[in-house]
């Protein structure tokens, strides 16, 4: 179903990136125009990605070589989302962290050093240079007793060339080899959601979240109590709702149907 007024007249919106406004480097059609909407009609917006690859400056600096113009502020996480984690258990601890810049920057910005002998934690994130070699390092460390952690929980990802693999594809050889769990911060972690809700400076009855899965964005709406907006654009298909025992409230193409 779908009632593009009710979408329109919430207060504050919650985003998803990958299959919501962009694959990789390629805007979705009617982004520009949902993104003028939202400021135009002075909607409270923050978008909250699961991506630990990218700081909220390198987000909002990609956004505009694409042609839209969004500040840094309106960027959340999962990689800032698990650092600020990890600071709250144990401030000053250090990482074995397989991630990009972004991720290693917000552990740094956290208080964080990084440690590949006996460190506290071993933090996972997308990562193109993730390797045979940094998967034994891995293991052998978290065998010798540091916490594994991974910044979201997602099994693959949109680009422009097709689905690739996304963390949680990276955090479970690890899993599998050390007989350990990781712990996700990302979506559906609530973590993410009551940070995104204090951002907004919103309730949630005055917010929509909208995403692209079933199994992240969409669940977490649920368990958060935010009506959902599915949009048809990234990695759920419409023949997959079924499949789960939880349904969005709104199912888009996407986000190009719902400014005026």
């Amino acid at each position: 179903m779908k009632d593009i007024s009710l979408i329109r007249n919430k207060k504050a919106f919650i985003i998803d990136m990958d299959g919501v406004i962009y694959h990789g480097n390629q805007l979705l059609k009617g982004t520009v125009e949902f993104v003028n909407w939202l400021d135009t009609n002075k909607k409270a917006y923050i978008f909250l990605t699961n991506s630990s690859e990218r700081s909220p400056l390198e987000l909002s600096q990609k956004l505009d070589r694409l042609g839209i113009k969004v500040d840094p502020q309106h960027f959340y996480t999962s990689a800032l989302a698990t650092a600020g984690f990890l600071a709250s258990q144990r401030p000053g601890g250090s990482i074995f962290a397989i991630g990009e810049p972004g991720l290693i920057q917000a552990l740094y910005d956290a208080g964080f050093t990084m440690n590949n002998v006996n460190p506290d934690y071993v933090v996972v994130g997308e990562s193109r240079g993730y390797s045979l070699e940094s998967l034994e390092r891995a293991v052998r460390l978290v065998i010798g007793g540091a916490r594994l952690i991974g910044t979201n929980p997602d099994l693959t990802g949109p680009t422009e060339t097709g689905i690739v693999p996304a963390c949680g594809s990276l955090v479970a050889p690890i899993e599998l080899s050390t007989g350990k769990k990781a712990y996700f911060v990302g979506k559906p972690n609530p973590l993410m959601m009551r940070h995104g809700l204090r951002c907004l400076n919103a309730r949630r009855e005055e917010t929509v979240i909208i995403g692209d899965r079933m199994d992240t964005d969409i669940v977490a709406g649920v368990e958060s109590e935010i009506e959902t907006v599915l949009v048809l654009s990234g990695v759920s298909r419409i023949e997959d709702i079924p499949l789960f025992p939880y349904q969005p409230k709104h199912i888009l193409d996407g986000v190009f149907e719902i400014p005026e």
